[in-house]
């Protein structure tokens, strides 16, 4: 080889890209000035694409192969420079190469919550996070709205906006579904798709696309707790979530709170947080009776049967009842109109002697009596009748 062969040899350019990070989505060619010379090779490898830039208009594009640069293969920028008769060298022109593989595992979360009108717990703030592979879909947008001036493009620039971008189409795939907070996280797997095709609408106008994205639903605290307690209080799964209410669930939390408070004896706040939690639940459960007793029907008496009185429900009393008889009191019943009602204490039967249901020759029974016998025959009730024919003193004058 002579030495102008030699010389002729130094000037042939060889354009490549050796890209070993994977993670960089485009990358200029560094030449001083942008002067390429005539007959340079250009290399383009699996996963890129070579595109030539000429005073910011996109000409001739290279996929993967071995180019020697000529007139023949660089068409559009023949027309942009007036090569009509070939070109001398050198010439000036920007050369980028894309990656055109998927940058995988991309994070992506949302800053803020979304809420969520949930028909169980009303409104839900729910966050959500997981990864998409990235891809570049159009290389002529991409230049124009990602690289600009830029010598690099790599995964943390795009990063920014994939985080943005996915949380907003997130929101708008939880408003297009309808779905409430315990449903989206049941089917988060199924609407990872749904979130891609939301992603990709708003992308599309940056010239990259996403795949394979995945997606995990947190809730708050307070509401897996709730649901955690309805499985582990026997709940049918489905049930408790259909059926619950806010004002329950609220009540739920203080009394579940005061019963840990109450259990804590070290806590300055034992005593008082028991004797709250007492009042309390003494409330609803007062409140959740008298519900019950208003939807149930009065219950009448049993009706006598074979071998003596069947004990039914006791009728109402005209006063408040008493507190349950103490130990060892005696016990009677009495037939009010047929039916035995009872047992009571003497001190309850003094209620219903002064309201007229029971009386002298009212038949009465109590344990150990042979059969039933008028009240005034049984010695312990006896006091409960004035004597016949003592009237009551007169008025002083």
């Amino acid at each position: 080889m002579g030495l102008f062969d030699m010389i002729r040899g130094e000037f042939v350019d060889i354009i490549e890209w050796l890209d070993d990070t994977r993670t960089t989505l485009a990358w200029r060619f560094p030449r001083y000035e942008n002067e390429i010379k005539n007959g340079a090779e250009l290399i383009v490898r699996e996963g890129q694409q070579a595109v030539f830039v000429y005073r910011g208009q996109l000409a001739d594009k290279f996929g993967p192969g071995h180019y020697t640069l000529t007139t023949e293969n660089m068409p559009i920028m023949s027309t942009l420079q007036g090569w009509r008769h070939g070109f001398n060298s050198p010439f000036r022109s920007e050369v980028y190469y894309v990656n055109t593989r998927a940058v995988t595992d991309m994070r992506w979360g949302t800053p803020q919550p979304v809420t969520v009108r949930d028909p169980d717990f009303r409104m839900v703030q729910i966050r959500a996070n997981g990864t998409a592979n990235v891809r570049v879909t159009d290389i002529e947008v991409f230049l124009r709205q990602m690289i600009g001036t830029n010598a690099e493009v790599d995964a943390d620039v795009l990063s920014e906006q994939l985080r943005g971008n996915v949380a907003l189409a997130f929101s708008d795939m939880v408003l297009a579904s309808g779905l409430g907070a315990i449903d989206l996280q049941g089917r988060q797997v199924e609407l990872s798709g749904k979130l891609g095709e939301f992603v990709n609408q708003r992308l599309s106008g940056f010239g990259i696309g996403v795949e394979g994205v995945t997606m995990t639903i947190s809730l708050p605290e307070e509401i897996q707790q709730a649901m955690t307690r309805g499985v582990a209080r026997g709940v049918e799964a489905g049930g408790f979530m259909n059926n619950v209410d806010l004002n329950r669930y609220q009540q739920m939390q203080a009394a579940d709170a005061m019963l840990a408070a109450a259990q804590n004896p070290g806590g300055g706040m034992g005593a008082a947080m028991q004797a709250g939690m007492g009042v309390v639940l003494g409330g609803q459960m007062a409140g959740a009776m008298q519900g019950t007793f208003a939807q149930q029907p009065q219950q009448g008496y049993a009706q006598p049967q074979q071998g003596g009185y069947a004990q039914p429900q006791q009728p109402a009393a005209p006063q408040q009842a008493a507190p349950p008889p103490l130990p060892g009191q005696q016990q009677f019943h009495f037939d009010n109109g047929g039916q035995a009602a009872g047992p009571f204490t003497i001190d309850q039967l003094r209620q219903y002697v002064s309201s007229g249901q029971l009386q002298r020759d009212t038949n009465v029974w109590t344990e150990g009596m042979a059969g039933w016998e008028p009240a005034i025959a049984v010695p312990a009730l006896q006091n409960l009748f004035p004597l016949p024919g003592n009237p009551p003193p007169l008025p002083p004058r």
